[in-house]
């Protein structure tokens, strides 16, 4: 992706997160038990208001929520996520692209060298931590 392609994308998806719903669940706001979880349940009552979509209830989940395709799944700087498990899985990486989480089985001997190679080859590390 060139520079001004991927600060385009950076803005979509900026513009994008500024509106995102919270979708929260039925009755979650009277019950402490229920705004303790954060899972989403559709309501599914036969008197539901939220169900029925009323004025002053809040919205339920519908397709049209969904993030535009382009920036579905990219990490907030516009980079694709690429998911690193060994030195191997390093080479295929594209810097310009592309950005490495570590996966979470790697120990810290491994964590280190992948850390060593990336930046040698420029890549950039979401959770490379303060190694």
């Amino acid at each position: 992706m060139s520079s001004g392609n991927l600060s385009k994308v950076r803005n979509r998806i900026y513009r994008y997160r500024k509106r995102k719903i919270e979708f929260v669940r039925y009755l979650s706001w009277r019950f402490w038990k229920l705004g303790r979880k954060e899972s989403w349940r559709k309501p599914k009552g036969i008197d539901s208001k939220m169900r029925l979509q009323l004025k002053g209830y809040p919205p339920i989940v519908k397709i049209g929520y969904s993030s535009p395709k382009d920036i579905r799944g990219l990490h907030p700087s516009g980079l694709k996520p690429v998911i690193v498990k060994s030195l191997r899985d390093l080479e295929t990486v594209n810097p310009e692209r592309d950005i490495v989480y570590i996966a979470s089985s790697v120990g810290l001997r491994l964590k280190s060298k992948i850390i060593e190679a990336a930046r040698e080859r420029g890549i950039r590390i979401v959770n490379g931590g303060m190694m």
